[in-house]
Order: C-alpha cells, then sequence, then structure tokens
C-alpha cells in the first residue's frame, strides 16, 4: 500500500494564507492538501487555484463539496477546468453536508444516500466526456455533457461517510473514502470492513484508498505539544458531545474508543463548566483522536493510522507556528522512513 501524508486546510484561512503553508508543505515533502469547505464559509476554491499556481507537485483536494451548495454539473464543470488548470493534481471529495447548517438556506435532502450514490454518478459521467443521461432520486440528467474535455477521464472521487450505508455506498462507487476528525483507528478499520459489502458490488477496477482527518501538534517539547493537543481534542469533544452533538454523532465518535459514553459526558461537563482540556482530556483519549507530541509520539500515532488501514493520513496543523510544526514532522517522518 502507497504511503501518503497530507495536510489539511480550511474555510476560516484566508488564500493568501493557505498559499504560504502550501508552499511550505511542498517544500516539507507532504503529498497532498486538502480543503475543507463548510456551508456559508469561505468557498475553498479560490485558495485552492491560488495554492496550485504557487506549486508544482503537490496533490490539492476538495473535501468536501456537497450536492446541494453546488448541483453535481456544476460540480463537474468546476474540477473539470480546475484540474485542467493545475495540470491533473485536483482532487474531489463529496459529502451529503451538515444537514442542520444546509436547512438554513433551505437546502438539503430527506434522501442523503440517494444523493451521493446520484452525485458521483453524474459527476463521474461528465468527467469520463460521456452524454449522461441519468433517473435518480434526488438528482437526474438528461442527455448532458460538458463543453470542454477533461484531463483525466478516469478521474478520482473520494466520498466523506461515517455511517454505515455510507461506507458500503462508498466502498461500491468512489475511489477513495474520507473520514473525519475525532474518528479512532478502530472506526476505521470498522469502515474497511464494512466497505466490503459495497466492494462486492463495484465496477471499478481501482481499490478504494482511505484519507483519515485528525488534528495535530508536532514540537520537541514533548509536554508542551501534548498539552495543547488536549485543550484542541476537549474542544471537538465539547462540540461533539455536548449541545451541538447528536446521538447518532456521538455513537459514531465512540466507535474503537474502549471508552463508556459516561466518561464522555463527564468530560464534556468538565469542560462546559470551563475546566482546559488538558485537565480533563486523558493521554489514553488524546492518543485515539490526534498525531500530538514530539518525532516519537507522532510516528507512533501515523503507525496506528496506518495500521487500522490508513492509504493517506492528512492533519490540521493547529498551533501558532504551523510552518515550524510542518518542518519537525515532516524531518520525522523523513527519518522514519514514512515520507519522501
Amino acid at each position: 500500500m502507497q504511503r501518503r501524508f497530507g495536510m489539511r486546510l480550511d474555510g476560516w484561512m484566508t488564500p493568501q494564507v493557505c498559499v504560504d503553508l502550501a508552499i511550505t508543505a511542498e517544500k516539507c515533502g507532504f503529498d497532498s492538501i486538502w480543503y475543507a469547505e463548510n456551508p456559508f464559509g469561505r468557498g475553498v476554491l479560490p485558495a485552492v487555484a491560488a495554492c496550485g499556481l504557487a506549486t508544482s507537485r503537490i496533490d490539492l483536494g476538495i473535501g468536501v463539496f456537497n450536492p446541494f451548495n453546488r448541483h453535481p454539473s456544476l460540480i463537474a464543470m468546476e474540477m473539470g477546468a480546475l484540474d485542467e488548470l493545475l495540470g491533473g493534481r485536483a482532487n474531489l471529495g463529496l459529502g451529503s453536508g451538515v444537514a442542520q447548517i444546509l436547512a438554513h438556506a433551505h437546502l438539503g435532502s430527506d434522501k442523503p444516500i440517494a444523493a451521493m450514490r446520484d452525485t458521483i454518478n453524474i459527476v463521474r459521467g461528465l468527467m469520463k466526456g460521456d452524454a449522461v443521461t441519468y433517473a435518480g432520486k434526488v438528482f437526474s440528467a438528461t442527455d448532458l455533457r460538458l463543453e470542454f474535455a477533461v484531463p483525466r477521464p478516469d478521474y478520482p472521487i473520494f466520498m466523506a461517510a461515517m455511517g454505515e450505508q455510507a461506507i458500503r455506498l462508498t466502498g461500491e462507487l468512489a475511489d477513495g473514502l474520507m473520514i473525519s476528525n475525532l474518528c479512532t483507528p478502530g472506526f476505521t478499520t470498522r469502515a474497511i470492513e464494512l466497505m466490503q459489502a459495497g466492494i462486492a458490488k463495484r465496477t471499478l477496477t481501482t481499490p478504494v484508498t482511505v484519507v483519515q482527518y485528525a488534528p495535530c501538534v508536532a514540537r520537541p517539547d514533548r509536554a508542551e505539544a501534548r498539552i495543547f493537543a488536549k485543550d484542541i481534542v476537549g474542544k471537538m469533544i465539547a462540540r461533539s458531545f455536548g449541545l451541538e452533538g447528536t446521538p447518532q454523532l456521538r455513537g459514531w465518535h465512540m466507535i474503537g474508543s474502549g471508552v463508556a459514553e459516561e466518561e464522555f459526558d463527564e468530560i464534556a461537563a468538565r469542560l462546559d463548566g470551563g475546566a482546559p482540556g488538558h485537565t480533563v482530556v486523558s493521554d489514553r483519549i488524546l492518543d485515539l483522536y490526534a498525531v500530538a507530541g514530539n518525532a516519537d509520539d507522532c510516528l507512533a500515532a501515523y503507525e496506528r493510522y496506518l495500521a487500522a488501514g490508513v492509504s493517506e493520513m492528512v492533519v490540521t496543523f493547529r498551533g501558532p507556528e504551523p510552518k515550524t510544526e510542518m518542518a519537525y514532522l515532516a524531518d520525522a517522518l523523513r527519518g522514519g522512513g514514512l515520507t519522501r
């Protein structure tokens, strides 16, 4: 299995900041950058295009577009043109979006799995250069085609999935599975097992790759790095297990953790009461959800995800000096023989 290591950026960052970090990521030897787009935050296309023009090798991925802000035909138009601009380096991740947020604009569907099936089929056909006629439950097309040829007719499509039906659909139709933050290596192992039912129906000849997101704090000072990372993971737990979380989301985040729901509830309650994350989040929980600490800690975390079946580890540098941490982690990965 090819090992890949990447960085995640998001719409909270200006395009200018993204370009600066992308240049550093390429110099550090990273394989990819994935750009998280949240509904009604900054659209990521300007940042991706700018980063692509400022780099020459590194792959740039959208992680993810939903088909409600952008119709599948528009996704194909934009990504085909972007891939043309970047010489075949622009990859696409799709997801159904956050229903509660999309509802503010009266967007979304009560058939998210069907919407994803329709979207992948329509986008894939358009990227191949086909005239697409497709009758779906949410999206359809009649004799629809792009007016230009995209660089890669075998264009790869990744899908973000956490629920069982979505994971099986990924195995059937997508080129890669994208796994979100706050998911354990045990979640990933289970997801790969669930994909087998979809893979049995697969007509694509390429294997399904697995992209895993995780927060990262990498510093020579182990104690400092892990304290900072515990504060970050604490905030993530507070959101997912507090008022913003749903029973379904809580369940996904607990898979493979070996931690009882009551313990997460207690952590969330203490955080809500004002306790700093580093006083509440244990080392055991930190190592379930983050790449954090010194070089040895980070290499061990990367190895845990690789052992779970991850093809491409994608981290978000959460510290105030991301370029310094990127260079430190890149040196550690090279020293461990885990990246270029």
